[in-house]
């Protein structure tokens, strides 16, 4: 890509687990990206501070609870933001991962994950189209 690559990054939950996502923001700036850390934001507010960041993607710790990302996919589709890269962290188990990717989320980072990893799957994916459309669906639908 010709220009630098803008991330809108935060969590869906209030727990207090902040050191992932605060590692993943600090990896992807390190690598050359614009990365806007939100805290923790509902569904709306990530949707909105993407648009009007121009950002390429956004980057969500979510706690095995996804009914923030079920309406972000819902609000996603809605404006028309396939080419934004959706990618998830945290505390997700392996067998929701296929779900999680049916749903229209591009890459899922569960514990253990490596920094390089994400980092590497934003910079091969921003900006290609996925071929995929988000479908606003519940998880336990998919």
């Amino acid at each position: 890509m010709s220009r630098i690559v803008r991330v809108v990054i935060g969590k869906t939950s209030l727990d207090g687990h902040w050191r992932g996502v605060q590692a993943v923001a600090t990896a992807l700036k390190r690598a050359g990206m614009e990365v806007a850390y939100m805290g923790s934001l509902a569904a709306d507010a990530i949707v909105q501070t993407t648009l009007q960041e121009d950002a390429d993607v956004i980057g969500l710790n979510v706690g095995a609870s996804y009914e923030q990302v079920e309406e972000l996919i819902r609000m996603m589709s809605e404006k028309k933001m396939d080419d934004v890269l959706l990618i998830l962290g945290g505390v997700i188990p392996m067998i929701d991962v296929p779900r999680l990717k049916a749903m229209g989320v591009d890459g899922v980072f569960p514990p253990g994950s490596k920094l390089d990893s994400i980092v590497e799957f934003v910079k091969k994916n921003v900006g290609r189209p996925s071929g995929r459309k988000r479908e606003p669906v519940k998880f336990t639908d998919v």
